[in-house]
């Protein structure tokens, strides 16, 4: 929930029309979840599907040697890291148990 808001804030700072959707669509999911609400989850698996977008695409344009290049591994940590957290099997359990 933490990383929501943060890459929200972040996204919001970019001022383009992409990133301010994805930033309210992580705030939106970091809101439902925070609250314990099932579209918040869902939601929170989608943003994170599409944040990842952009670098698959860029790795299959480039060529999957470019998954070596440092300044991709590093600007890859956050959403691999949100999207990783989402959907381990303790937070299905924990949504599918509590959220309502």
């Amino acid at each position: 929930m933490i990383l929501l808001y943060i890459n929200a804030v972040f996204g919001a700072l970019s001022f383009t029309a992409i990133t301010l959707a994805l930033a309210a669509g992580q705030a939106g999911a970091a809101f439902g979840i925070a609250n314990e609400k099932r579209w918040g989850y869902i939601l929170g698996i989608v943003v994170a599907l599409v944040g990842l977008l952009p670098f698959a695409m860029y790795i299959l344009g480039s060529g999957v040697g470019s998954i070596l290049d440092l300044q991709l591994l590093i600007s890859l940590i956050f959403p691999v890291a949100l999207f990783a957290l989402l959907i381990h099997p303790q937070s299905r359990d924990y949504q599918r148990i509590w959220f309502s």
